[in-house]
């Protein structure tokens, strides 16, 4: 992975401010992102602690008349248990901080992708398994590595939003933005280097 010029490490892996420096944009249906370029200086060195730590597992799912495997490898930290990092314990608190007047919950879990190459992707879709079916919630994504596109569109088809996130960049999709949007990470041509996605979200929902 090629580092960033701009993730300075020299002060070690601190969170950034979030409070005025966060960037909403409304969507439709009560959907909305935040944005917070640059949140976690020093990401890049989280990155390979994630990469090198973490028990990562493949997956294989079944799609139409056969199975086949996920394209990213994935693990998974259920509400109570120790994150593998204790900046990742720090994130969650930053965020279950700053949301909660929002949410009305504090962030519990946490799930980890690793995308290893452009191959590696995510299929549109909602974080809708759970309550996030019918309530609106929060899903709070901390993006490491190198900048991979993170694409958003009305469910049902439309034009498409889109964000490169990466380098320790903040992204939370909130409101009903899990029922009424769906969201991708596309695989790409182009060489790119490896990205690791770290979704924090409420309890009951996947």
């Amino acid at each position: 992975m090629q580092a960033s010029l701009f993730d300075d490490a020299a002060y070690g892996t601190t969170l950034g401010r979030l409070g005025p420096t966060v960037r909403r944009r409304a969507l439709t249906a009560g959907a909305w992102v935040d944005v917070r370029p640059g949140w976690l200086t020093g990401s890049d060195a989280l990155f390979d602690r994630l990469a090198g730590e973490v028990p990562w597992q493949s997956e294989r799912r079944r799609m139409y008349d056969r199975v086949v495997d996920v394209p990213r490898l994935v693990c998974f930290y259920p509400e109570g248990a120790e994150l593998p990092d204790s900046v990742l314990e720090a994130t969650r608190e930053a965020l279950s901080s700053h949301y909660r007047h929002e949410l009305g919950e504090n962030f519990a879990t946490a799930g980890l992708c690793w995308y290893r190459d452009g191959q590696d992707s995510v299929a549109w879709h909602g974080d809708d398994t759970g309550r996030s079916r019918t309530e609106d919630t929060m899903v709070a994504i901390l993006s490491l590595g190198a900048a991979r596109p993170l694409l958003l569109r009305p469910k049902g088809g439309g034009p498409s939003i889109r964000y490169t996130v990466g380098h320790g960049d903040l992204l939370v999709m909130g409101g009903s933005c899990q029922r009424t949007w769906e969201h991708a990470v596309p695989k790409t041509t182009r060489p790119v280097g490896p990205r690791i996605s770290v979704q924090f979200r409420t309890r009951g929902v996947r």
